[in-house]
């Protein structure tokens, strides 16, 4: 069922090619969120997830994410039913950690954030197609290269910050919505509509730009890749409770052996 949300209704128009990029992605966030439980749930020692090797692999996962959502959403019909249900699935697993796991709260996640610009998207989308897609997929590049480091009350370059913002902006979890997060806010998932919206849009004016090209590309990719690339939220709202599972029992069996 989850898969619907991102599969054209013509199935003609899927593109082997999205499938594998977001199926080889899909495996590199079960990865890195399978370390992530190692070094700080499980407190396994690797100074390398540290520094800035994981950093870049973190980013280089949410990016191309965030991209190719804007991409599809380009495409599809239905974003505004289907933001509504990605933003939904986002609520929940908010209120899942909330209860469930508080030291693990995720508050304002990448679901939220896909789900907030596929419903903006999808309401402003006959005004966004009248922008003439080279200015639009500009503008959205360039702003989100200076609203990066928003988060951390600067513009600047990315992670370069340049222009200090007013703390006054940064007050309680509205503004942290939108990208100024209060000094107290806390979020073992966070991206705010600002700056990542841009990253978003930037792949949804690649599309009016290069969209219907792209989708004739003849490769059939990788099989094992598009599957995985097709059921890519599924694989999202369940992976972490079976990767945390998995690791559990790992641990069970041989916390004995060294005991």
């Amino acid at each position: 069922m989850l898969r619907e949300l991102f599969k054209p209704k013509d199935l003609s128009r899927r593109c082997a090619m999205l499938d594998t990029i977001r199926g080889f992605t899909v495996i590199n966030m079960v990865l890195f969120h399978a370390a992530w439980d190692l070094v700080y749930i499980f407190g396994v020692n690797w100074p390398w997830y540290h520094g800035q090797g994981a950093y870049i692999w973190q980013q280089c996962i949410c990016w191309t994410f965030i991209f190719l959502s804007g991409f599809c959403a380009g495409m599809g019909k239905h974003t505004l039913r289907r933001g509504a249900i990605v933003f939904g699935l986002g609520a929940a697993i908010t209120l899942i950690t909330a209860l469930f796991m508080p030291e693990e709260l995720i508050v304002f996640g990448v679901l939220t954030l896909i789900g907030s610009s596929m419903l903006l998207v999808g309401a402003l989308k006959p005004a966004l197609q009248k922008i003439p897609a080279p200015l639009g997929l500009a503008l959205s590049a360039v702003l989100f290269v200076v609203t990066r480091p928003v988060n951390h009350r600067a513009l600047g370059l990315l992670d370069h910050s340049l222009i200090t913002l007013p703390d006054g902006l940064y007050r309680n979890y509205i503004t942290a919505y939108f990208g100024f997060p209060q000094p107290e806010f806390y979020s073992t998932d966070y991206f705010s509509l600002v700056p990542w919206l841009f990253l978003f849009l930037t792949g949804f004016f690649l599309y009016q730009l290069a969209g219907e090209k792209i989708l004739t590309v003849k490769w059939k990719g990788i099989a094992p890749l598009n599957f995985i690339g097709r059921h890519a939220l599924e694989i999202y709202v369940v992976h972490q409770p079976v990767i945390y599972g998995l690791l559990m029992a790992w641990n069970a069996l041989l916390q004995p052996l060294f005991a």
